[in-house]
């Protein structure tokens, strides 16, 4: 999940596209790009679901896990897996674009970018959150996200074991799940002593960045790890107040983009500036959170 300079590149491709989408504005096309991204997610609930818990993924005939660390490379642990449900996920998603959005680029976790003349990225995380995955905690999403040359326009994280779809932009901030519809909104401002701060490793990142996130979670009044990309869902339902990552991709952190920010949430990088490229990520429910975190943050090299 770590190889930033890549997705950093191409990131900066498209937007030197210069290209002003059309999706932004135009009903017809908001319609069909949110179409086409529930086609995605459904396909990949699909392709993941027979892996989860199953036995089939620690059996070596299968080759369904594999290693992708290299040493020397940023990563959490020497275990960086991908799994055969990642592949069969993201090979689904880019059969239905192939098909129904051929002039799109496309940026995925697995199989890297597809150049397109529509000035309009696909940017895909087939299963955020794998080592999760693994050991079966429900808390991996598949993450889906429309970006044009301004930044991603619409994302779904989708969590395919509980039936939770989390969407945003476009017009969009909404989720399903087992009690029904409802609308996202974050919960506004608040202190951070009376905040909830989550990240997906303890270490977070270097052990500069690690110390940062240490100090605002130190004045924090509860602290939780290892949600993944959930922990930007719960953002948006408005049950916790800042995600803080580091080392992220774009595939990573545009979809969480949309959805957050639909829901009235804010997300930077730790300089406060624009975070779809990846890197350093501070996701916050109001600016109270945000300018907080930003204070400490920021001062990291």
């Amino acid at each position: 999940m770590r190889h930033l300079g890549l997705v950093r590149a191409h990131y900066r491709c498209a937007r030197d596209l210069a290209v002003t989408s059309p999706d932004r504005t135009r009903p017809d096309q908001a319609g069909e790009i949110i179409e086409i991204a529930h086609l995605l997610a459904d396909a990949a609930r699909k392709a993941i679901l027979p892996y989860f818990r199953a036995d089939t993924l620690f059996r070596a005939d299968t080759l369904a896990t594999e290693n992708k660390f290299v040493p020397g490379a940023r990563s959490e642990g020497r275990f960086d897996p991908v799994t055969a449900a990642d592949r069969a996920a993201e090979r689904a998603m880019r059969d239905i674009l192939a098909a129904r959005r051929p002039d799109d680029s496309i940026l995925g976790e697995e199989f890297g970018s597809t150049d397109g003349t529509s000035g309009l990225t696909w940017v895909l995380d087939p299963i955020d959150g794998t080592r999760g995955f693994i050991a079966g905690t429900p808390t991996w999403g598949v993450l889906i996200a429309a970006a044009d040359a301004q930044g991603p326009v619409y994302g779904i994280i989708d969590q395919p074991y509980i039936g939770e779809r989390f969407e945003g932009g476009l017009g969009r901030a909404d989720m399903t799940g087992p009690l029904g519809p409802r609308a996202l909104r974050t919960c506004g401002d608040r202190p951070l002593d009376a905040a909830t701060v989550m990240t997906t490793f303890p270490g977070v990142g270097t052990p500069a960045e690690g110390a940062a996130f240490a100090e605002v979670a130190g004045r924090a009044r509860i602290v939780r790890y290892g949600c993944d990309c959930y922990a930007y869902a719960l953002l948006a339902m408005g049950q916790i107040d800042l995600v803080i990552e580091a080392g992220l991709n774009a595939y990573d952190i545009c979809a969480p983009i949309a959805v957050v920010e639909a829901a009235g949430g804010i997300v930077t990088d730790w300089q406060g500036g624009p975070a779809a490229a990846g890197g350093r990520v501070v996701a916050a429910a109001g600016r109270v959170q945000h300018s907080a975190a930003l204070e400490i943050l920021s001062q990291v090299d």
